[in-house]
């Protein structure tokens, strides 16, 4: 074999002829090796969806639900002319009443405010007009401390009968 500056030999593959054939004998037992641990591993299922049952809803259970709501006769809401008013604002807290829709005229209502301090009733009782509005005049005077939710509750008392309002609310800033 001649020898060239700066570059290794090239093996010669005749120079050891029983490596070559051990090396080959090692490949084919580790790959049956191989193939041998693959088979015992764990065997593993599929798990197959089962189908679901068929839901039939026959005719009578619509004569089992619950009916719907009635629309209260009378209904009301108030509101503040301002949600967030500074602590020693005064607002108006407006209130309408309805029977069936239509607006009532005659009905004497009342207010109380739920300040943290206590509760307020407000002196004034005014009447619905043909509107089916009225209107309370509330001076805060820092009553309320800044930032905590304050509510008031209206009530009409018409015919004898006594109607809750949703309440108003505001936020002294």
């Amino acid at each position: 074999m001649q020898k060239r500056s700066g570059i290794p030999p090239i093996p010669e593959e005749s120079k050891y002829p029983a490596a070559n054939s051990m090396h080959r004998i090692y490949l084919v037992l580790l790959f049956a090796l191989l193939l041998l641990v693959a088979a015992c591993g764990p065997t593993v299922t599929v798990n197959q969806i089962k189908p679901q049952q068929t839901v039939t809803i026959g005719k009578s259970f619509q004569t089992l639900a619950t009916p719907l709501a009635t629309v209260p006769t009378y209904r009301c809401g108030a509101w503040a002319s301002n949600n967030a008013p500074n602590a020693f604002d005064t607002i108006i807290i407006w209130v309408k009443l309805t029977k069936d829709i239509q607006s009532v005229a005659g009905a004497t209502a009342t207010a109380t405010v739920h300040f943290q301090g206590g509760d307020v009733t407000l002196d004034t009782q005014p009447t619905s007009d043909q509107g089916g509005m009225v209107s309370f005049t509330l001076p805060l005077q820092g009553r309320q401390p800044k930032g905590l939710p304050t509510t008031v509750d209206v009530s009409f008392s018409i015919g004898g009968t006594t109607v809750t309002c949703s309440p108003a609310f505001f936020t002294p800033q």
